[in-house]
């Protein structure tokens, strides 16, 4: 049974297509990483599955810990610069209190 592999449209870098408990689609980098917070396995349909290991119920032995492909991905990691004369509002808006 052959591990296949896509490609992040974004950075081009190889990702992991998995099912969470949820029934969501969460792409996970195709490598274990112990520094991981989702546990990847496959089951016994061959699909690929993810959950979030908790104190209850830590990783199992059959699982591996995967990044979330959204936390290396680097197009995800800083936001695109503006363009010239154009200023983000956020650092110039005054925070509304509003009292009850």
């Amino acid at each position: 049974m052959t591990t296949r592999t896509f490609t992040c449209t974004d950075c081009h870098r190889p990702i992991r297509w998995t099912i969470t408990q949820a029934g969501k689609r969460l792409a996970v980098d195709p490598t274990p990483d112990p520094a991981g917070n989702t546990a990847v396995w496959r089951d016994g349909t061959g699909a690929w599955c993810s959950r979030r290991p908790t104190l209850e119920l830590p990783l199992c032995g059959w699982e591996r810990l995967h990044k979330p492909h959204v936390a290396t991905c680097p197009t995800r990691q800083a936001e695109p610069p503006l363009p010239a004369g154009v200023t983000r509002l956020e650092t110039h808006r005054k925070s509304r209190r509003r009292y009850s």
